[in-house]
C-alpha cells in the first residue's frame, strides 16, 4: 500500500476510534454560543469544523500539528546544502502528525515524481484558453481537465465500499499534488514566456522543479519557493479555500473537483488574491511618487490618502490574527538574509514601520499587522518575477498540501456531508419578538 499511506491509515484508524468514544461520552455537550451578529457577519469566531493538520492562534499565529513556524524552519529536513525546509516534510506532518526525518521526506519526493506525469488533454484545454486569461482562471480550468485522471471517481462509478473511500481520496491527493508544478509551470511559460516550456528534472525535490520549470535556476530562489510552500501550505479550516475545499469534498466530490472549488474561492481578492493587490500597490505608489524608494514620510502621505479615498492598505489585518503574521517575519528574515539592499523590500519594510500606527490611531481596526500577503511579491520581484498576476497561482500550488491532507481526513475520519442551518431575517424579526423560537429554542 505504500509507507506513507499505511501510516496514514494507522494514524486514522486511532484517531476514528478516539473520536467515536469522546462522541458517545460528550457528544450532547455544548461548545461556545452562537451571537446574531456572528450569522450576519460571515460566522467569525463560530466553532464548527475539525481541521487537524493545523491551528491559528490569535497571539502566536500559525501553529502546524503544534510546531509553529520557527520551528518548522528548524526542524523539518532541508534540501541538500539548503536553510528552508522542504515542503514535502510539511505534508508528511500535516498527514501523519509527526515531524518527518530525511528518509520520510525522500520518499515523498520521489513518490511525488513517479506520480507528476500530466496528460496531453490538460496542456490542450489551456491552449484552448485565450493567453490573456487570468492565471487563476487557467490554473482552475487545468486542474478540472485533469479531474479525468480521478482514481476516486472511477471507483465510486465502479461501486466502492465507504470504507475505502479514503484510500481512493488519499491517491487522488498524491496525484494532484504532484502534478500542479507542471500544470504551474506550463502556464507561467505560455503566459509571460512566449509559450517556450521546461521539461521537468527528475532530481529535484518538489518546489524545486517548480522554480526549474518556471525557469528560474538561482538556488536562492528555489529556496524561495521551499519556503513560501511551506508557509503557505494551511492556515486552519474556515479560510475560504480551506472551508471550500472541505465542504465539497463532504459531498463525495473527488479531490479534483473540491480542490478546483476551492482555488476559486482562493482567486477572490479577499483572500488569496491580496499577494497581487499588494505589490499592485506598491508599484502603483512608487509610480504616483516618482521614486524607486519612497520615504517614510511620502509611504505615510500615501497610505493617508489610500485610506481616505475609502479603500484598505492591502497586506495588513487578518480576521483571526492580533500580532503581526509570523509568516511575514519569516519572509523578513530571507529578505535581511538574501537581499538586504533591495530597494522594494527595503520599502516593504518601510511600509511595515509606518501603517500600523496608522491604522491603529483610527480606533476601528482590530489587528493592524501585516499578514504573509505584505511581504511575498517584494521577495518574488527581487528574482525578476515581476508578473504580479501569477502570485496567486503559487499559493494556490502551496494551499494544495492544507487542503488535501485535510480531505484525506475527512475521509478517513467519515465525516457527513456539511449542511448547517440558515434562517431567514424575517425569522429572526419573529424571534427577537418571541414569536418563533430557532436554534432549537423552543
Amino acid at each position: 500500500m505504500g509507507i506513507l499511506k499505511d501510516r496514514f491509515k494507522a494514524r486514522a484508524d486511532k484517531m476514528a476510534a478516539e473520536i467515536k468514544e469522546m462522541l458517545k461520552e460528550h457528544g450532547s455537550k455544548v461548545i461556545g454560543e452562537v451571537q446574531l451578529a456572528q450569522i450576519y457577519q460571515g460566522m467569525r469566531g463560530i466553532t464548527g469544523l475539525i481541521t487537524e493538520t493545523s491551528l491559528l492562534d490569535p497571539q502566536e499565529g500559525i501553529r502546524f500539528r503544534g510546531y509553529s513556524i520557527p520551528e518548522l524552519r528548524e526542524k523539518l529536513p532541508k534540501a541538500p546544502n539548503g536553510s528552508e525546509p522542504l515542503p514535502e516534510g510539511i505534508f508528511y506532518l500535516m498527514l501523519i502528525g509527526e515531524l518527518p526525518n530525511e528518509e520520510d521526506v525522500q520518499y515523498i519526493t520521489s513518490v511525488w515524481q513517479r506520480r507528476s506525469h500530466v496528460p496531453n488533454h490538460v496542456f490542450d484545454t489551456i491552449e484552448a484558453l485565450p493567453v490573456s486569461a487570468h492565471p487563476m482562471t487557467q490554473f482552475v480550468t487545468a486542474v478540472m481537465a485533469l479531474q479525468t485522471e480521478s482514481q476516486f471517481a472511477k471507483r465510486y462509478a465502479a461501486g466502492m465500499n465507504k470504507k475505502d473511500y479514503w484510500e481512493a481520496v488519499f491517491d487522488d491527493s498524491m496525484d494532484l499534488i504532484a502534478r500542479l508544478p507542471r500544470v504551474a509551470a506550463y502556464i507561467y511559460r505560455r503566459k509571460y514566456r512566449g509559450g517556450e516550456h521546461i521539461h521537468p528534472n527528475g532530481l529535484l525535490d518538489w518546489a524545486g522543479n517548480l522554480a526549474h520549470m518556471m525557469g528560474y535556476e538561482d538556488e536562492s530562489f528555489m529556496e524561495l519557493m521551499r519556503l513560501y510552500m511551506t508557509i503557505h501550505a494551511d492556515h486552519e479550516g474556515g479560510n475560504v479555500s480551506a472551508h471550500t475545499t472541505h465542504l465539497v469534498g463532504s459531498a463525495l466530490s473527488d479531490p479534483y473537483l473540491s480542490y478546483a472549488s476551492g482555488m476559486n474561492g482562493l482567486a477572490g481578492p479577499l483572500h488569496g488574491l491580496a499577494n497581487q493587490e499588494v505589490i499592485k500597490w506598491i508599484f502603483e505608489m512608487r509610480e504616483e511618487l516618482n521614486t524607486d524608494q519612497p520615504t517614510k514620510e511620502q509611504i505615510e502621505q500615501y497610505v493617508r490618502k489610500t485610506l481616505s479615498e475609502g479603500k484598505v492598505v492591502p497586506g495588513y489585518g487578518h480576521a483571526v490574527l492580533r500580532k503581526t503574521d509570523p509568516r511575514f517575519l519569516v519572509q523578513m528574515e530571507f529578505g535581511k538574509k538574501h537581499m538586504p539592499d533591495d530597494p522594494l523590500v527595503q520599502t516593504v519594510w518601510n511600509i511595515y514601520e509606518v501603517v500600523p500606527p496608522i491604522l491603529q490611531s483610527l480606533g476601528k481596526v482590530k489587528n493592524p499587522w501585516p499578514n504573509v500577503d505584505a511581504h511575498s511579491g517584494a521577495l518574488l520581484v527581487h528574482y525578476g518575477m515581476k508578473e504580479f498576476e501569477f502570485y496567486t497561482v503559487l499559493f494556490a500550488v502551496s494551499r494544495a498540501l492544507g487542503v488535501l491532507a485535510s480531505l484525506c481526513w475527512s475521509r478517513a475520519l467519515n465525516f457527513p456531508i456539511e449542511r448547517p442551518k440558515s434562517v431567514t431575517t424575517e425569522l429572526v424579526k419573529l424571534w427577537l419578538q418571541g414569536k418563533a423560537s430557532i436554534w432549537g429554542e423552543s
